[in-house]
């Protein structure tokens, strides 16, 4: 090669090797201070694009697991207003009995009349209970999304309860109401807590499978945009080795050309 001073080869080559192990370094430094693989779109265009749609399906999943479990409370609420009409229900089957006894006054039956009263105004108002606005009774039904790009949807029923204990309300007093009425509404309370138990197991089992789509979710997209780090720290030192090395190297191509100064002498 021919010794020349406007032209280094050597420097210029060291040059390029020290810019392309600087910004192999910078690199490093960038993915491991940050955690992510991907710390510009230059970096895996592709999977940029895969982890933003994973990432917004992650999202919607987690939105879909919050609506499931507010579908679960609303049937948690609704059960308990149930389990409450039921127990009034039993109460006024209780005192359609005991009117019944013949050791009992006028003033005696008139007073189980009264609570009787009380107690139909009680079954009035729960069949109106609402939950967060919703009214909770009424006999239709609420659709429920159970997946996060809303393909798969639940219905959940709003138990008719007033329908469920007419027969008891529309008794003027316990002497126009039968046994038979109160049993049959005792009975059509318990079949819609039954109807509201299954569809609450089918939520839990919803919610279940959200949880793990989720949890898959979110291991699809730390393959693609999570550094690791082991392997990193590993390219980390070596690209620091090759930075020191390339620096020591065009430092010494630079100093090179100096020897035609001893020719000129």
């Amino acid at each position: 090669m021919a010794l020349t001073i406007n032209t280094n080869i050597s420097a210029s080559t060291a040059a390029g090797n020290l810019n392309t192990s600087n910004s192999l370094l910078q690199k490093s430094l960038a993915r491991l201070s940050s955690g992510s693989r991907i710390t510009s779109p230059a970096d895996d265009a592709g999977g940029l694009a895969v982890s933003m749609k994973l990432e917004a399906a992650i999202a919607r999943t987690d939105a879909t697991s919050t609506n499931v479990a507010n579908a679960a409370s609303f049937l948690q609420t609704q059960d308990g207003a149930l389990k409450s009409a039921g127990a009034v229900l039993q109460r006024i089957s209780e005192l359609k009995l005991l009117s019944t006894d013949v050791t009992k006054s006028a003033s005696d039956i008139a007073n189980y009349d009264a609570e009787f009263t009380a107690l139909k105004a009680q079954l009035t108002s729960t069949a109106t209970g609402t939950f967060n606005g919703v009214t909770m009774f009424g006999g239709t039904t609420l659709t429920v999304g159970v997946s996060e790009d809303g393909a798969q949807t639940l219905a959940i029923t709003k138990s008719d309860l007033a329908t469920n204990v007419a027969g008891v309300t529309a008794a003027g007093t316990l002497a126009a109401l039968t046994v038979a009425v109160s049993t049959t509404a005792i009975t059509n309370v318990a079949t819609s807590r039954a109807q509201n138990g299954a569809e609450t197991s089918r939520l839990g089992f919803n919610a279940e499978m959200l949880a793990t789509n989720r949890t898959n979710l979110e291991a699809a997209n730390s393959r693609i945009v999570d550094t690791d780090v082991a392997m990193e720290s590993t390219k980390l030192a070596r690209n620091s080795i090759l930075v020191q090395a390339g620096s020591a190297m065009l430092a010494q191509a630079n100093s090179s050309s100096q020897s035609v100064l001893r020719l000129l002498q």
